[in-house]
């Protein structure tokens, strides 16, 4: 399953028409201790690099965006009552939302492991 990342900090798995969005342990350890998550509803249709969710630590609070374009099919329900799953498991049990792909093109202008890691060696 292809990982891909965005400038934003944001990880998206792509299994057939499927993603899962998440963001990465850089941007965890960034934030802080996080004490909410603000997920998107299912159904809800989200647009390539638009505000999807919202994450609040004890330092700040931060938009997440989409990293392609899709409609949510799936919220991690575990992070309303545990958003700290987040800070222990940022790229595994901490991901954010599922949402089908709308488009495989806008895949093309994202990162992959490589690339993100020699992004961030450069902040």
């Amino acid at each position: 399953m292809p990982r891909y990342f965005t400038e934003e900090h944001e990880w998206i798995d792509v299994e057939g028409d499927s993603a899962t969005v998440g963001i990465t342990d850089y941007a965890q350890e960034q934030l802080g201790d996080i004490v909410f998550v603000e997920l998107p509803e299912v159904g809800a249709m989200l647009d390539k690099g638009k505000d999807a969710a919202v994450v609040e630590s004890v330092k700040a609070a931060s938009d997440v965006y989409a990293p392609i374009s899709g409609e949510v099919t799936e919220s991690n329900s575990a992070l309303e009552d545990d958003p700290a799953l987040v800070n222990s498991s940022p790229e595994d049990e901490g991901w954010f939302f599922r949402l089908n792909v709308g488009d495989k093109s806008e895949l093309e202008g994202l990162m992959d492991e490589a690339a993100y890691k020699a992004f961030v060696d450069n902040l």
